[in-house]
């Protein structure tokens, strides 16, 4: 599974991306947030890739955080096993931890933020100063709608954001790959994409706007791409 096997137009928009948002640095210590899904997978098969052409060195492990979702029930391996295995393969450092308790009524919203509080206390705790995440560019568009829709605000995820006086910086080395192209490469490299198993499911205004988007792109097809480069070109003087 060599860095070969990336297809050249996914190999420049992450290296882009790499460059415009200075993702990485010589002794980082980089922990990759792994749920299951395509995104994540994909992101730390990249990060463990191009670690081994980049000119400079980082340490890089992933965590999966369980929530508990799976049951024998369900059949098959535990998720945690199924992670592990593929992770293995291409010779990624790989921990999971026990969820937080949730208190009171479990909803999407609760379970991300305990989530990321927890990916926080651990890259704290473990020393990293790097926390990789699988958003993509459909993320970023997606995030941008659900805030101006239903937070009335012009905001969306960065590719690279500072925390905690720069302690801590949240990196999305897929930030410019469109959803099709992470589903290429994961076929590629052969990655098998875990259920979540989350009774709950979809965060129901994700869903609402990626409905809405499939209709505008009905319309306008390069929409997705106006609204992307629209997020970077913000004109302020015409704005309330």
């Amino acid at each position: 599974m060599e860095l070969s096997l990336l297809p050249s137009k996914c190999n420049r928009k992450i290296g882009r991306a790499m460059a415009d948002y200075q993702m990485l640095a010589d002794e980082d210590r980089v922990l990759v947030a792994v749920s299951g899904g395509v995104d994540s997978l994909v992101t730390a098969w990249v990060l463990q890739k191009w670690r081994e052409k980049a000119p400079i060195d980082y340490h890089l492990e992933a965590v999966y955080v369980d929530n508990g979702f799976w049951t024998p029930a369900h059949g098959g391996k535990n998720p945690v096993e199924r992670i592990g295995e593929q992770l293995e393969r291409f010779g990624l450092q790989f921990f999971s931890v026990k969820g937080w308790e949730v208190e009171g009524e479990r909803t999407c919203f609760i379970c991300a933020r305990n989530r990321r509080s927890q990916l926080f206390e651990l890259a704290r705790q473990k020393g990293f100063n790097k926390l990789a995440l699988g958003h993509h560019k459909d993320d970023l568009i997606e995030t941008f709608m659900i805030n101006a829709l239903y937070s009335g605000n012009i905001s969306t995820m960065v590719p690279r954001q500072d925390l905690f006086e720069r302690r801590l910086s949240l990196i999305r080395v897929l930030a410019y790959l469109d959803k099709s192209e992470i589903m290429q490469i994961s076929r590629l490299v052969e990655l098998d994409p875990v259920d979540s198993f989350c009774p709950i499911g979809e965060d129901s205004r994700r869903e609402t706007v990626r409905a809405l988007l499939r209709r505008i792109c009905q319309e306008i097809p390069d929409a997705r791409n106006s609204i992307f480069s629209a997020l970077g070109n913000v004109r302020d003087v015409y704005m309330l």
